[in-house]
């Protein structure tokens, strides 16, 4: 199969093979989403195929307009109105009760619920209206790997398995919508922590829980990225907590153990040590958490051109939007740390 990238001035060819049901990647402003459309079972089928995602993950279904949910879930309490009318376009997953026969069965992975958002890319939600179609749209990568923030980080992934990429350039956000769940209006619950914050959020509706527990085996997850390794590039990772002291130490001992080192710092860090290893790539010009978010899958994905064998990265404070790239930046480095 040929992949062919459309320009922003060709959605309606990309919207014409949504509606054959071939799938498309499209962008939005958190990653770039792997598209099809969300009542067509082989569609929704093939989207899990191509990415070698397990069966028990339910996918997020994209819509371009607030009014669009309604037909799809089977109330629409107070609390997701205000939320929709706060945040809708964004990165803001809500997790509805669904109704019955609206989607293909695979969607929802068996569960009572579907995730819905509506992105904020005009591109994306132009393909959503011309196709006729809602779009399920998990990220356009390999199950596991680094979602991507580009259109070429999709072709490298997808080249000769879907019929297209929709090219936005680099996205603006970088980590995924948070996923909040509201089937209970009473007990919303953050699922997977995204690029809105739970303070966001409770200046809002109040207050918001957030589950931490993982998902065993046996049990199915209610969101994505609650139950699978996700977000893991070839080489292994290490989170460096602390000044460049810290830095320089885990240097020295790494490079000991015969470790090709890659950085993934802000560029302060970089300046100090960027003779001494083998690549780096800068989050930043300072320890910006907004500028660390953006670029942590790209950089990530970098170190896998490079002959690193190890990737030292940057540690933030897990508030605000450092919640979201902790979150990432542990399932990529398996809780492994250096403090």
């Amino acid at each position: 199969m040929e992949t062919v990238i459309y320009r922003p001035s060709e959605v309606h060819k990309a919207a014409q093979k949504i509606q054959q049901g071939e799938l498309i990647s499209f962008p939005t402003e958190t990653v770039y989403g792997l598209g099809g459309d969300a009542t067509n079972e082989v569609a929704v089928k093939k989207v899990y195929l191509v990415k070698g995602r397990p069966s028990d993950n339910p996918l997020i279904v994209h819509v371009s307009a607030i009014e669009e949910v309604g037909q799809y879930v089977q109330e629409v309490p107070e609390v997701a109105s205000k939320l929709m009318q706060t945040f809708w376009p964004g990165p803001l997953t809500l997790i509805f009760k669904v109704k019955d026969h609206v989607f293909a069965p695979t969607v929802t992975a068996g569960l009572a619920s579907v995730a819905i958002r509506m992105p904020d890319n005009e591109l994306t939600l132009q393909l959503i209206r011309e196709s006729g179609k809602p779009l399920v749209g998990p990220s356009a990568n390999t199950s596991g790997k680094p979602s991507p923030t580009n259109a070429d980080h999709v072709y490298h992934d997808m080249k000769g398995k879907i019929a297209g990429v929709l090219d936005d350039g680099d996205t603006g956000v970088g980590l995924e919508s948070t996923v909040l769940d509201i089937t209970d209006p009473m007990l919303p619950i953050i699922l997977r922590p995204g690029a809105t914050t739970k303070e966001e959020l409770e200046k809002v509706i109040g207050t918001v829980f957030v589950d931490r527990h993982l998902v065993s085996n046996e049990e199915a997850p209610k969101a994505p990225g609650m139950k699978y390794k996700h977000y893991s590039p070839d080489e292994p990772v290490i989170i460096v907590v602390g000044e460049s002291e810290i830095w320089q130490k885990a240097i020295k001992m790494y490079q000991k153990q015969g470790e090709k080192i890659g950085l993934l710092a802000n560029q302060n860090i970089l300046n100090q040590f960027q003779d001494s290893v083998t690549a780096v790539y800068s989050l930043g010009e300072n320890k910006n958490i907004y500028d660390a978010s953006k670029r942590l899958y790209s950089g990530l994905r970098y170190f896998e051109t490079t002959d690193a064998t190890l990737i030292l990265a940057e540690a933030h404070d897990q508030e605000g939007l450092g919640e979201a790239y902790m979150n990432r930046l542990q399932k990529a480095a398996g809780n492994h740390f250096f403090d």
